[in-house]
């Protein structure tokens, strides 16, 4: 199975691929790693966006799709320009799933990943994205999607 975590800041989209095939997670090599948005109040810019994003999904045969949630209101909300790129993603027809920053740590907590960045061939931007197709990935294992 083949997921990708997501995490929104403000206008981008930063995104890290996690496999877990014969006991094993791998994080293949992908071609891009975050997506960026500029103008999200013009249509165009946010069907650009999608049109990437789900055309990157689909090259690498992405199975589902997992975004770290954000708060809607108060001072740690979300950009409304990340709402948008969040609609943007769940418009697709793979599975979409919303992991909340509680439930990442408590998976890593239970279950550590056993390798670092370097050795994972991450740049430091993608931990967050990684961490949330980790626990995700842990959370499908043992019954808890």
């Amino acid at each position: 199975m083949k997921i990708c975590g997501v995490e929104l800041k403000g206008g981008e989209a930063i995104i890290s691929l996690l496999t877990y095939e014969v006991e094993t997670f791998n994080v293949p090599e992908c071609r891009q790693i975050s997506f960026s948005i500029s103008k999200s109040a013009e249509t165009e810019s946010i069907r650009e966006f999608h049109f990437a994003f789900h055309k990157l999904m689909e090259d690498y045969k992405v199975d589902e799709i997992v975004i770290i949630e954000r708060e809607q209101k108060g001072k740690f909300a979300g950009s409304a320009t990340s709402f948008k790129l969040e609609s943007a993603i769940q418009i697709t027809e793979l599975p979409v799933s919303i992991i909340s920053p509680v439930i990442i740590k408590e998976e890593l907590k239970r279950n550590p990943p056993q390798a670092d960045l370097e050795t994972l061939g991450l740049k430091r931007v993608q931990m967050a994205a990684f961490d949330a197709a980790y626990a995700q990935q842990n959370r499908r294992m043992y019954g808890k999607v």
